[in-house]
């Protein structure tokens, strides 16, 4: 890979961490007037409506082989059912911060998987800026005032960050074989039908959303789905899992500066030392 793209695949990990970061804060939002699973389901339709619209506008086919439909399926289920099963979840039960020290394990997770069962040598630079990637969010979230601690919470998030590994390595086979927006748009169409189970046993909950709900969720679906997926898939396709992966730990540094700019908490010292070192773990890990 010439370092133009590797370069540019760093940007997109940049832009995917600050709209994954933000959108901490819709779902926390969102979540108190819509259930779980069918905000992920309404996100996944705000998506799928819009992907093949963009997919017209840049004279992309959307259509895919019969054979590569059940690895598109299982990428929508881990990716998009599951994820969204933990994370939604977890989120309503714990703080942001609490979410962001699971969701915060996932490039460790990614780079052990790759070395156990695919016997890929990172070198040491890409496993050292993992770690310390890592030791940055603990930085950041270690010392927040403690939420509510519930292990169910935990257990939800733990579900989420299992399967977003998964799903990194589910989606890498087929990067050669279809374009990214086809690969995103069926990834969302199959873990929407697969989360419509799950949306339709929340039904005695379902209420009429305020506009602050809805607006959140267009950008849950918008922005974070249709965009968002694509950034990743790009991310994924040009770095691999174990790198791609490290943006990931990019989220709660997002999270806690927005909370300081919209919500006017104060920063501590460490916080924004951990934010320092968690940049400095990426570009280790991705340079």
């Amino acid at each position: 890979m010439n370092m133009e793209n590797r370069r540019s695949a760093s940007w997109y990990g940049l832009a995917l961490a600050l709209l994954w970061g933000l959108s901490f804060l819709s779902i926390k939002v969102a979540v108190v007037e819509v259930p779980p699973m069918t905000m992920a389901v309404a996100r996944f339709l705000i998506a799928c409506a819009v992907l093949p619209l963009l997919a017209r506008h840049q004279g992309v086919s959307l259509r895919i082989a019969p054979r590569d439909l059940p690895l598109l399926a299982a990428g929508g289920f881990t990716g998009a059912t599951l994820y969204f099963l933990g994370e939604n979840n977890g989120v309503a039960l714990l703080t942001a911060s609490e979410s962001s020290v699971i969701i915060g394990t996932i490039p460790v997770l990614t780079v052990l998987c790759e070395r156990a069962f695919l016997g890929t040598r990172l070198g040491a630079r890409t496993y050292f800026g993992a770690l310390l990637s890592f030791a940055g969010v603990a930085l950041i979230v270690g010392r927040l005032e403690r939420g509510s601690a519930s292990l169910k919470g935990y257990l939800f998030m733990g579900l989420a960050a299992g399967a977003w590994v998964l799903y990194s390595f589910l989606s890498r086979p087929l990067a050669p074989r279809l374009n990214r927006l086809a690969i995103t748009f069926w990834q969302l169409l199959t873990g929407m039908v697969l989360s419509l189970p799950f949306a339709l046993a929340e039904a005695p909950l379902w209420r009429a959303p305020s506009l602050s709900a809805v607006l959140n969720l267009v950008y849950l679906g918008l922005l974070c789905s249709a965009l968002g997926y694509w950034l990743y898939l790009t991310v994924l396709d040009r770095l691999g899992p174990g790198r791609a992966s490290v943006f990931i730990n990019l989220i709660p540094v997002v999270s806690v500066l927005a909370a300081f700019l919209i919500l006017h908490e104060r920063l501590a010292a460490h916080q924004l030392a951990g934010g320092l070192v968690a940049v400095a773990g990426v570009w280790l890990a991705t340079s």
